[in-house]
């Protein structure tokens, strides 16, 4: 129990009717209820942990109140909100072989060769993060060389995106993989002069990952408080968890039960069996005072444009004959959707490609007329759209959930992908809010930093780290200031049906606010990507409170 918590409780066992906190001197700003940029100086918490009132800077102060909290005069926002992120995935990575910073095929080589070696217990090698095109590759790496680095043992590397994996031969000759091994529907195995490469695309990854040992509850407790506490630090109040497997919901309940789940989870089932068996007939109740819900199922309708899985209407420009992975045809899809909706749960579905966004569009168009009220469906990272498709968002009430970091991630390797003729539509954030679309945003954690303010940079500037390109790529679909801070709190909460708790610094709604050392309003791109978190409150408790240097003596 916090101090705070303590303090709450005794107020409340000595039958005080309140204790309020009053957080002062602050240069808040959050949005009203239509979007617009509001600003405040001070706000009240009550015991619930919600907002009782938000003062402006000439407004008088309460004459009492149990706790005093001065800001110093910092910038308050609304807590910040990942509308797509791998809580676990994020964990895993914090606890494991981290590729995701190698510069070259040889330099991932060492560094698994020096992770064996540093860890000759574990009978598996596991990690993640290698991308052949930051690498400058070209291809595809393959076991061969894998088996370079560590022979006596399986090794199993996701890619940075998750949408393949790299083995070596003796994770493949432990998963039973050989020359006569077949591709399942919606995945493909990577083939060198008619033998597996080592490479396991989308749903051909299974057929390694059935054979790695499964982690402990132990390790995955592990695994979540590192994630969280990553989370907070970077000014995350909340996240949309896209692709809860049962034992991740229960690991996130232990964490609940135990008073350690501090950061709310708005949780999509990875299908609909994790949802049959996790939530049963209809959406979970808020648990843990708002903090976990299970209110959505995510589905798959194709790969990733990185692995060349990103399923396309016409072939890749730099693989002709080529169009990605559709997996699920349109029968299927709409059954899955069906059934989802039926029982009252949102649906995400994943889609890059430009066929596979058409395809999405399509089934909730159809469904739509069966399935009314406000289901809020979501397409997840609306990547790639023919600019034809994009009207079709706004009317069907569709929500674009969108990664900035993404596009500077993927860039140069789009433009490969694609072709400059084909770009118009491709990570287009302003084309959808300039239609009215609902657009939140998010980071794909692990895939990407979940830093939010690295992401808000990105949205205003279609510019990466190091400011390139200049002006920004395709710098018509950089998103207003306030377009982009909505997309990490008020679109963010409702997209998940959670505006009415959290998203905005409003009365009634949860006091999930962040204390930050700058004003994004008022910054450059590179100063808002060096943005620090000072504290994370989320329900009136502060979660999290960045280290005060000590003073030199």
């Amino acid at each position: 129990m916090t101090l705070r918590q303590f303090t709450l409780f005794a107020l409340m066992l000595a039958g005080s009717a309140k204790a309020d906190t009053l957080v002062d001197n602050v240069n808040g700003i959050t949005l009203s209820a239509d979007g617009k940029i509001e600003r405040f100086a001070a706000i009240i918490i009550g015991n619930d942990g919600k907002i009782k009132q938000v003062l402006k800077r000439g407004d008088k102060r309460p004459s009492k109140v149990d706790f005093k909290v001065d800001g110093s005069g910092r910038t308050m926002l609304p807590g910040l909100i990942d509308a797509h992120g791998h809580v676990m995935g994020t964990g895993w990575q914090a606890q494991s072989l981290d590729l995701s910073t190698t510069n070259s095929l040889a330099e991932a080589l060492e560094k698994v060769k020096s992770y064996a070696a540093a860890n000759p217990n574990k009978r598996w090698i596991i990690g993640r993060g290698w991308n052949q095109e930051r690498w400058g590759l070209g291809r595809f790496p393959t076991a061969a060389e894998l088996d370079s680095s560590v022979g006596d043992k399986p090794v199993w590397l996701e890619r940075v995106d998750g949408h393949a994996g790299w083995a070596n031969s003796a994770a493949m000759a432990a998963a039973g993989v050989t020359a006569a091994s077949v591709s399942p529907n919606g995945g493909k195995i990577e083939l060198v002069a008619g033998k597996p490469s080592g490479i396991f695309v989308d749903a051909a990854s299974s057929l390694i990952e059935k054979t790695v040992p499964q982690p402990l509850n132990r390790e995955s407790d592990a695994a979540f408080l590192k994630a969280q506490n990553l989370l907070l630090s970077l000014g995350l109040t909340g996240i949309a968890d896209m692709g809860t497997s049962v034992g991740d919901w229960m690991t996130f309940r232990r964490a609940g039960d135990l008073n350690n789940l501090r950061i709310r989870i708005y949780s999509y089932s990875a299908g609909i069996e994790p949802m049959l068996a996790i939530a049963g007939g209809e959406p979970t109740p808020w648990l843990y005072n708002g903090r976990l819900r299970m209110a959505g199922v995510k589905l798959y309708a194709d790969g990733a444009l990185g692995s060349r899985g990103a399923w396309l209407k016409q072939p890749y420009a730099d693989k002709p004959g080529e169009r990605g992975l559709r997996f699920l045809d349109d029968t299927k899809l709409n059954n899955l959707v069906s059934r989802t909706a039926f029982d009252g749960f949102q649906i995400a579905i994943h889609a890059i490609g430009d066929a596979a966004n058409a395809q999405a569009l399509s089934s909730i168009e159809e469904l739509a007329q069966t399935y009314k009220g406000d289901r809020r469906w979501r397409i997840e990272h609306a990547q790639v759209v023919d600019p034809a498709d994009l009207d079709r968002f706004a009317k069907s009430g569709i929500i674009a959930s969108m990664q900035p970091l993404h596009q500077t991630s993927d860039r140069v390797m789009a433009e490969a992908r694609l072709g400059q003729n084909r770009l118009t539509g491709a990570y287009a954030w302003n084309s959808m809010a300039q239609r009215k679309v609902h657009l939140a945003f998010g980071s794909d954690t692990p895939v990407e930093s979940p830093n939010p303010f690295a992401g808000l940079a990105v949205a205003i500037s279609r510019e990466d780290e190091k400011g390139m390109p200049f002006g920004g790529w395709m710098a018509q679909e950089r998103v207003a200031r306030e377009k982009a801070l909505a997309g990490y709190t008020s679109e963010a909460a409702f997209a998940s049906f959670a505006e009415t708790r959290v998203g905005r610094i409003a009365v009634g709604l949860y006091a999930d606010f962040v204390l930050i050392d700058r004003d994004p309003l008022l910054s450059t791109p590179a100063e808002i990507r060096a943005t620090k978190v000072l504290e994370t409150w989320v329900g009136g408790q502060r979660e999290y409170r960045a280290e005060v240097p000590k003073p030199i003596k």
